[in-house]
C-alpha cells in the first residue's frame, strides 16, 4: 500500500510539471505509433486496433505542437542566460551550444507559422514552414550530436592524464558525465533519423520510414528523455 501511494505520489509530481508531463506525452504519442504501426501490418482485426492507436498518436502530436506555443519565452530566456558561453572552457564547445540555441529558438516560430496555416488563422503554404521548422530541428540535433562528441574527447583526453591520486569520486563523476553524453547522442541520432524521414522526398531517406519504425527511433528517444529527466539530466525539448 505504502509503495503504490509512493507510486501514485511520484506520477502525479511528474505529470503536474510541464516538462514531465511533455516527457509523458511525446512517450505515449510514439508509443502508439510504434504499436499502431506494427498492427497495421496485421489482419483486419489488429488493423482496425492499428488505426485507431495511429489516430491518438496523432492527436498526442497536435497537443505538443499547441503546448510549444508557449515555449518561446522559456527558451528566449535560456539562451540569454547561456549568452555567449563565457563559463564554456573550450570554445568549440561554446559556439556549437550558441548555434544550437539559435537553431532551437528559430524553431519555434517557424512551427508555429506553419500551424496557424494549418488552422486556417494565417493564408501561407504550411508545408514550406514545417519543413523550414523540421530542418531546424535537424540541424539541433546534429550540433548538438558534435557537441557531446567533443566534451566526450575531452573527457577521455581528461582520463588519460589522471594521476592515481585521483579521487574516487572524481572518477564518479566522469563516468556520469560520459553516461549522459553517450545518452544524450543516441536520443539525438533516434531523433535525428526521424527528422530527415520528414523532410521533403530526395533528401537521403526522406519519407521512407513506415509508421512503426518512426514509431520506435521515437520511443527509443523518449525513453532515455524520461531516464534522464528521473535522475536530474533532461535534456532537449522537442
Amino acid at each position: 500500500m505504502v509503495a503504490a501511494e509512493v507510486l501514485l505520489s511520484s506520477v502525479v509530481s511528474v505529470l503536474e510539471s510541464y516538462r514531465g508531463r511533455d516527457r509523458v506525452i511525446r512517450t505515449l504519442c510514439y508509443g502508439c505509433q510504434l504499436a499502431g504501426g506494427v498492427l497495421a501490418r496485421k489482419g483486419p482485426t489488429e488493423s482496425e486496433m492499428g488505426r485507431r492507436l495511429l489516430a491518438v498518436s496523432t492527436q498526442l502530436s497536435h497537443c505538443r505542437t499547441v503546448l510549444r506555443l508557449f515555449d518561446d519565452l522559456a527558451m528566449l530566456a535560456y539562451s540569454c542566460q547561456y549568452g555567449l558561453g563565457a563559463k564554456e572552457k573550450d570554445a568549440i564547445v561554446r559556439w556549437l551550444s550558441v548555434l544550437n540555441n539559435l537553431a532551437d529558438q528559430l524553431y519555434y516560430p517557424c512551427e508555429h507559422v506553419a500551424w496557424a496555416a494549418d488552422a486556417d488563422i494565417i493564408r501561407t503554404s504550411s508545408h514550406k514552414w514545417w519543413t523550414l521548422s523540421t530542418a531546424f530541428w535537424g540541424l539541433s540535433l546534429v550540433l548538438g550530436i558534435i557537441r557531446s562528441l567533443r566534451i566526450l574527447f575531452q573527457l577521455r583526453r581528461k582520463l588519460r592524464k589522471r594521476t592515481g591520486e585521483s579521487s574516487e569520486q572524481s572518477q564518479k563523476e566522469m563516468d556520469a558525465q560520459v553516461k549522459c553524453e553517450v545518452l544524450s547522442i543516441l536520443s539525438s541520432v533516434a531523433d535525428l533519423s526521424n527528422a530527415v524521414h520528414w523532410l521533403p522526398p530526395g533528401f537521403l531517406w526522406a519519407g521512407q520510414f513506415p509508421p512503426w519504425l518512426v514509431g520506435l527511433m521515437g520511443t527509443i528517444s523518449s525513453l532515455i528523455g524520461v531516464y534522464q529527466t528521473s535522475v536530474g539530466a533532461g535534456s532537449g525539448a522537442v
